[in-house]
């Protein structure tokens, strides 16, 4: 099974790299890139999971009825995208519920930080997708974590998909790695594992170039903005193409992992 989802947020991170940008810019640009990534879904019949923060979800009411009116699942990414208290785990999960009115079963914490699995049960997820389970300098070391999905505190936990050589295929490896290598690394883990799981931003697909406005490095602004949409363009169709069966993370969740 191939899975593909979406951390949809506050496009906060140019604030890592000492540069400001207003709250209607940081909605804005996730609301752009959200929309090209729907486009490119629709176009190859793909359907994916969107982990939302409540924040982004009440400034962006019509992209998440898109969301849901294109058959796409909608998880939680916490309430707020750059601060976090243990109540929001269930305070995100009841306001999405509201806004989205159908369930939320899944939780991803933003910037895959660390969280309490026991606060996760509590709060009534049936999953988490929040360990990157390799070594990322400055980030985390999780080279010790599962790399496929495993149960703790009663909730499955569904790893970010890594090589077998743990190898991260997140969306920093594929801005970076050539494209054949990138597919390669994909092919070496579905093979291995049954199934792959991979994420990415919206803020990604929008021009990321702009040194003097985010001060971002080269091996996060390489291949954004269109060049990402052609790239993502690209491995849709050849995920067609290889015949990967694709669903949500709900659909995994409640026909494969809760069948074991």
């Amino acid at each position: 099974m191939f899975l593909l989802s979406f951390d949809i947020e506050e496009f906060d991170m140019p604030f890592e790299y000492g540069k400001m940008i207003s709250f209607e810019d940081q909605i804005a640009i996730s609301i752009t890139g959200t929309n090209l990534i729907l486009n490119l879904l629709q176009k190859h019949n793909f359907k994916a999971t969107f982990f939302s923060t409540v924040i982004f979800a009440q400034n962006a009411p019509e992209v998440i009825a898109r969301i849901k009116n294109e058959g796409h699942e909608l998880a939680s990414h916490s309430y707020y995208h750059s601060k976090f208290e243990a109540k929001d785990l269930l305070a995100s999960k009841i306001a999405l519920e509201s806004l989205f009115g159908s369930s939320i079963y899944g939780f991803r914490m933003p910037r895959m930080m660390p969280v309490d699995e026991t606060e996760i049960a509590n709060a009534g997820y049936g999953y988490n997708s929040s360990i990157n389970p390799t070594w990322l300098p400055g980030r985390y070391n999780n080279l010790k974590v599962s790399r496929t999905y495993f149960k703790k505190q009663g909730v499955w936990q569904l790893p970010a998909s890594v090589s077998p050589f743990r190898i991260p295929l997140f969306w920093l490896s594929f801005h970076n790695f050539p494209f054949w290598f990138y597919k390669k690394l994909i092919k070496s883990t579905y093979k291995k594992d049954g199934y792959v799981n991979i994420y990415f931003h919206p803020w990604e697909f929008t021009n990321l170039n702009r040194k003097e406005a985010y001060g971002f490095p080269t091996y996060i602004s390489k291949n954004s903005g269109t060049a990402m949409v052609d790239r993502f363009d690209r491995l849709l169709t050849w995920i067609n193409q290889m015949g990967y069966p694709n669903s949500t993370i709900y659909e995994f969740y409640s026909t494969v992992l809760n069948e074991k």
